[in-house]
């Protein structure tokens, strides 16, 4: 597996909380050689790769597909629309940010307005909310209303750039970092005779509290779970107690939701076959699928790793290849060892 392309391909995808079909159908297509696949009325991809035989573990690694963006909730005179956020839209983003309206038929290309300086006069808030944004399609009301209609998602317009070293910048990389990690740990378990119960969920509107997760979760019965986003690197304007190193592998979560034992096995893993790892420690809930996942049924021995991601929920986000690749070795080393019951191969 190409991770930089599969990376390049999965960013590109639109996928916005509730209205995941492009990224979810391309991602369903990639995953059909590893398992049984199917969609839930969620619209959260799900493949059944080992079906756990009586008395066996029955693992289960979620990744989430959906990214943040807006939704239409009106249609000015001018033929402007207005937007709310669908997810945790990072609005100094936004302004001039060039943005494509998933409309009725097709696609329509906009651009947020953005007050020119020479026309601030001191009284404009720096930083509006969402909601007073203005999105310009270039069109009448009427030609605006025969394309695009209320309710129809809108995702920012952020090519994906390579950068110097393995470093990589683009839209929706959190999570689709996170799913190209997953996508390549299943090519690493292809010829692995399976020894657990495996089963894969690229889930849908994480971005919006976690329900793709918990109702493919509650279907599918784990016992145990392991949940891949994206976390923080850290930039020279962040908290460093609150990020991980970009380059210096995936970020092992430890929370009071967490198990400590999914953590204690992934470190295991990691340090068995000279993974680089990092450790991720949060005092509440840890924001991802892993609470939700958690706390189905009567409950599931869940952990979480983490890549490290700058500029999240921003048309600009970065991650390093190598740290994709680490997960996914991590992942599949993990899933060896679990198999087995032990850390070492």
């Amino acid at each position: 597996m190409n991770i930089k392309q599969t990376l390049l391909e999965l960013s590109a995808l639109s996928g916005v909380a509730g209205s995941g079909d492009d990224a979810a159908q391309h991602i369903a297509r990639l995953l059909e050689p590893f398992g049984q696949v199917s969609q839930n009325p969620l619209g959260s991809v799900i493949c059944r790769v080992w079906e756990a035989k009586p008395g066996q573990p029955h693992l289960l690694l979620d990744a989430h597909l959906d990214e943040v963006g807006m939704i239409v909730t009106h249609i000015e005179d001018s033929g402007f629309l207005r937007v709310s956020p669908c997810g945790g839209v990072d609005m100094r983003a936004l302004p001039a940010c060039p943005v494509i309206v998933h409309g009725k038929n097709r696609k329509v290309n906009g651009v947020v307005c953005s007050t020119p300086p020479h026309l601030e006069q001191g009284k404009e808030k720096k930083f509006a909310k969402v909601e007073e944004l203005y999105i310009d399609i270039g069109y009448t009301k009427e030609q605006a209303e025969s394309l695009v209609a209320l309710g129809d998602r809108v995702s920012v317009h952020g090519p994906t750039r390579i950068l110097l070293g393995d470093r990589v910048s683009g839209k929706a990389l959190d999570n689709r970092a996170g799913c190209a990690a997953v996508l390549y740990a299943l090519e690493l378990l292809r010829d692995v005779a399976p020894l657990c119960g495996l089963s894969v969920i690229f889930s849908t509107l994480e971005e919006i509290g976690g329900q793709g997760a918990k109702t493919a979760a509650h279907a599918l019965e784990p016992t145990h779970a392991v949940v891949v986003d994206a976390s923080f690197a850290h930039t020279p304007d962040s908290n460093r107690q609150k990020c991980g190193l970009m380059g210096k592998g995936p970020m092992i979560g430890t929370a009071p939701i967490l198990s400590d034992e999914i953590a204690r096995r992934l470190t295991e893993a990691a340090q068995a076959r000279g993974i680089p790892y990092q450790r991720e420690v949060m005092a509440g809930g840890t924001g991802t699928n892993a609470d939700h996942i958690a706390a189905t049924r009567t409950g599931v021995i869940t952990g979480l790793a983490s890549i490290p991601l700058k500029y999240m929920h921003t048309p600009v986000e970065v991650v390093a290849l190598s740290d994709v690749e680490e997960t996914g070795k991590l992942l599949a080393g993990f899933v060896k060892d679990f198999g087995k019951g032990g850390a070492g191969e």
